[in-house]
């Protein structure tokens, strides 16, 4: 095939944080000389009918939902797997079917990427490599907007530690302004499993849902500090992070190995108190905080762009 006739077919799976890491992904596909169509797990149930009478060079997508298609309609295709979730576990798109479908991952043909370096250098899985998040630096990126938040959180608060360690990052700082941006289950869930004070608070940061890249740009372009608390993995760093730091906004992340992406500058917390003072000490040095976004973000942008991430995916694929 010529260069612009190749096509490939992504899969955008129920997973929320998939659907944004999918798009991204296809739009690396696209800025590296590909086509590509849409199968939305969400809004359509005929897959065999939609792909009739089409050609693609991969299927695509997120955890495993794009190898259990390849699978279970018997596709002659090869396939493209990013997991930012861990395997070998219930969290990887198809539950406790994830032992199916682990022996078909190291089949010549399809190809696994994994968000986490430490998880990547034990798995035994054939034609898998470490591939960190990243996202279309075209829509995630600097876009000279007044702040309206001074600290973002965006994400399930479905453990009591993210619970409790949230609420009280909001009574350490009544005078700041707090953004959480989560589905309203996880919102309601969250509201259920504290007191009345962490209720108020919740509700006064609770801003609704985005599910698309676009308005998730706009929202973190709009917020001073954006924290993060890693829930998966052993080393990496979550999808949040990369959307922040190329957007020049601050992340203040909990300690990682991969915070070495960074070369040191990104800034981490370790606990409550580390976490206070960091912010205290960028709210109060503007040059520490210019020079911070700056640094982080030449490295996103050169590093971590969809465009420069799947250029790396199609050539240990052989393209």
């Amino acid at each position: 095939m010529s260069e612009n006739n190749k096509k490939v077919l992504g899969i955008l799976p129920h997973s929320i944080a998939g659907r944004l890491i999918v798009k991204s992904m296809l739009d690396g596909f696209e800025q590296n000389g590909f086509s590509f169509d849409i199968y939305d797990e969400l809004k359509q149930d005929n897959f065999l009918e939609f792909i009739q009478n089409k050609d693609y060079d991969y299927i695509t997508g997120y955890d495993f939902s794009p190898l259990k298609l390849k699978v279970d309609n018997n596709l002659n295709l090869p396939c493209v797997c990013y997991f930012a979730d861990e395997i070998e576990s219930r969290t990887s798109g198809v539950l406790d079917d994830w032992k199916k479908y682990l022996p078909y991952l190291s089949e010549n043909g399809n190809y696994t990427f994994y968000w986490d370096r430490a998880l990547a250098e034990k798995s035994e899985v054939k034609n898998l490599y470490y591939m960190p998040q990243f996202v279309n630096t075209k829509v995630y990126k600097p876009l000279n907007l007044e702040k309206e938040y001074d600290i973002m959180f965006a994400g399930r608060l479905d453990t009591e530690h993210r619970l409790n360690f949230f609420i009280e990052l909001m009574q350490n700082f009544p005078n700041l302004k707090f953004a959480w941006f989560a589905i309203e289950k996880h919102y309601q869930d969250a509201l259920s499993r504290t007191n009345e004070e962490g209720q108020e608070l919740l509700k006064k940061a609770y801003k609704g849902f985005i599910d698309n890249e676009p308005d998730m740009a706009i929202a973190i372009n709009k917020t001073k500090f954006v924290f993060t608390m890693n829930a998966q993995g052993l080393s990496s760093l979550n999808h949040r992070t990369v959307q922040a730091v190329a957007c020049k906004t601050l992340v203040v992340s909990d300690f990682r190995e991969e915070l070495n992406i960074y070369k040191g500058d990104l800034p981490f917390y370790i606990n409550m108190g580390d976490l206070i003072e960091k912010i205290n000490y960028y709210m109060q040095n503007e040059k520490a905080y210019e020079y911070t976004v700056n640094k982080c973000y030449e490295i996103a942008s050169k590093y971590l762009s969809a465009e420069y991430c799947v250029k790396c995916m199609l050539n240990v694929m052989g393209n």
